[in-house]
């Protein structure tokens, strides 16, 4: 198949029904609006995702691990036989679909954000949660793993760069920034929950509704 209804099985689906496993107090002033991690390749959506989900009793989807599933095969397949634009016009529709399933704590791909219209999903339905993180630490963690399309080119780094010109204004939209710095992720994860109770604390009521 040479289309987007590749991606249809999870837009069918919606995922797994999602239980009430609300026991924190973040977790119950939520509602059922979801935390979307967003920023660059690196900066650590999925670990510190999942380790912000286990804190706060939530649900943990990650938006490319859930296109790879719907699409039957890997991102950087994705790109080498469809490109690109097709595999953006799929993670549009996946994200909007695993929004309708909040309250959980979704990582998303480094250039999820960079749409208009998922970023306005993200402030329907969730709290975007901004992981800023320097050139040299997201370069030292993406070598790690030979798996970023974007980056298999002669210059990696510049291309990091470019995209930190590109992207980071955007990111910058976001409801929170936390510095994604080199220590321990538990650290990080304690930042992302005092910044999220200081931020739902000062919401006026109904604006969770």
């Amino acid at each position: 198949m040479n289309n987007i209804s590749r991606f249809n099985p999870l837009d069918e689906a919606g995922g797994q029904t999602l239980g009430s496993r609300r026991g924190h107090p973040i977790s119950r002033q939520l509602g059922t609006r979801s935390i979307v991690l967003v920023g660059l390749m690196g900066a650590g959506k999925s670990t510190v995702g999942r380790r912000l989900a286990q804190m706060l009793k939530l649900p943990f989807r990650d938006a490319d691990h859930e296109i790879e599933a719907a699409a039957g095969m890997t991102i950087p397949d994705i790109f080498a036989i469809h490109g690109e634009e097709y595999f953006r016009d799929g993670e549009r529709r996946v994200i909007a679909r695993l929004l309708q399933d909040g309250p959980i704590v979704l990582a998303t791909g480094g250039g999820a954000f960079m749409n208009a219209e998922t970023r306005q999903n993200i402030a329907e339905h969730g709290i975007s949660v901004w992981l800023k993180a320097d050139l040299d630490i997201l370069m030292r963690r993406v070598r790690k793993r030979d798996t970023r399309p974007l980056l298999r080119n002669p210059d990696p780094e510049g291309t990091m760069r470019r995209l930190m010109e590109l992207r980071y204004p955007v990111y910058a939209l976001a409801d929170l920034t936390i510095d994604s710095h080199e220590a321990p992720h538990d650290r990080v994860v304690a930042d992302i929950v005092e910044a999220l109770g200081a931020w739902l604390d000062t919401e006026k009521p109904g604006e969770a509704e």
